[in-house]
């Protein structure tokens, strides 16, 4: 197959993808694959199947793909095109929720500095470490590289990385309960759907409003959230989107709990589990487990909630995920209190205080912590944050957490 073949197939391939008939188009671009001679096409049609199998939660495919992507890069001899095939494997690892994996591609990607792509690049590449930062919980370098994607998004002009970033710093201020900020960003990425996204996938509509109601569910403002879920999901069925699936069938059964309608909340649960199982998103499981475990705790079947909390433990140690981590200890801290079992009462409690000192999820101002209860927060430059009111009462001369640290013994 010469290079107007390739280039032919893989644009009948685009039609096929667009118009709904993805796994024709999956069957095009895998005969390029095959007989294409020409290594430019081969790269274009792998970034093909990468996007492809991303968006149908194919994950491990993702990766695949992602991993020959690299190898033709490497026979074109071409800085460009290595940028871009690190990045769809940092993307891979961040959707299998490897996230030390994915900060260590973005930091290759980041010092291929120079290359015409990777000045275009590198904000989805801020985004994607942003992303992995979160996972880990280490929050003051997941904002920063936000931020810093924000920043590229404005300079090029780039509404979609916009929108995207803006529905990652909703997720962000969802974690840390600033619950008007959480809001406010996908709000954000919803109009920029609608001023400029005519042309775009309805998969950035579907992510806003996505994001939208898990905000207004935390608010209590379950029919606001009811609403925008059903939209995210109508659009995830029409075009089989598994893992935005996933998280809306996670955020009914959210919805429904928040309602005490544990009930109806429960085979939601279970559907999401099915589905994040079948895709790999064990960050997600963990979110599902969580929700489980409140489940039982309201129907005061304290043993099935331990159970499921169990596995919850099980999966943050396996991440690096400190913030399920803390959840998971200040639930155990709620039902071992029930239980009058006070060893283990005692044993969650320093754990919870270990993993708040770990985050750093306090005030640096008043000393009182963060993502206890829904706060405006505000960050400073250096991207650490603290309650709105501190720093409007106290007035800041430079961030009193970067003090702090500049004085540490052996501080590097």
């Amino acid at each position: 197959m010469g290079q107007d073949q390739t280039k032919h197939q893989i644009e009948k391939g685009l039609h096929l993808y667009q118009s709904n008939q993805t796994e024709k188009a999956l069957r095009v671009w895998m005969r390029v694959l095959e007989k294409s001679a020409d290594p430019a096409g081969r790269f274009r049609v792998l970034g093909c199947l990468i996007t492809a199998h991303a968006e149908m939660g194919r994950y491990k495919d993702m990766l695949k793909f992602a991993v020959i992507q690299i190898d033709t890069a490497r026979e074109l001899e071409d800085a460009d095109y290595l940028t871009e095939s690190y990045l769809n494997l940092a993307r891979s690892n961040e959707k299998l929720c490897e996230f030390q994996k994915t900060i260590s591609y973005c930091k290759t990607c980041l010092n291929m500095q120079g290359t015409t792509v990777s000045l275009q690049l590198n904000g989805q590449v801020s985004l994607s470490m942003g992303n992995a930062f979160l996972g880990l919980s280490i929050f003051q370098k997941a904002l920063e590289c936000f931020e810093k994607a924000l920043r590229y998004a404005h300079n090029n002009d780039d509404k979609m990385l916009e929108c995207r970033v803006c529905c990652s710093l909703g997720n962000f201020y969802t974690q840390i309960k600033d619950y008007e900020k959480a809001l406010f960003f996908p709000c954000k990425a919803a109009e920029l759907v609608n001023d400029y996204g005519k042309g775009w996938s309805l998969k950035y509509r579907a992510m806003s409003q996505y994001h939208m109601a898990v905000a207004y569910q935390k608010l209590g403002r379950l029919a606001d959230a009811m609403d925008c879920c059903e939209e995210s999901m109508k659009i995830a069925l029409q075009h089989g989107d598994r893992p935005l699936q996933a998280l809306c069938l996670l955020c009914f059964a959210d919805i429904h709990r928040s309602r005490k309608d544990v009930q109806t909340a429960f085979p939601r649960y279970d559907s999401s589990m099915s589905i994040m199982t079948e895709i790999g998103n064990r960050l997600g499981l963990i979110q599902v487990l969580l929700g489980v475990t409140k489940c039982w705790m309201i129907q005061k079947e304290l043993d099935k909630a331990l159970e499921s909390i169990e596995k919850a433990q099980e999966l943050a140690e396996g991440l690096g995920n400190k913030l399920g981590l803390l959840k998971v200890h200040c639930l155990c801290e709620r039902i071992y209190r029930t239980k009058e079992q006070q060893r283990e009462l005692r044993d969650h409690v320093v754990k919870f205080h270990e993993c708040v000192e770990e985050m750093e999820l306090y005030c640096g101002m008043c000393g009182e912590s963060i993502g206890e209860k829904n706060n405006q927060l505000q960050a400073l430059p250096c991207s650490h944050f603290f309650h709105l009111k501190c720093l409007q009462t106290n007035g800041t001369r430079g961030c009193p957490n970067c003090r702090r640290l500049s004085v540490k013994p052996g501080y590097v």
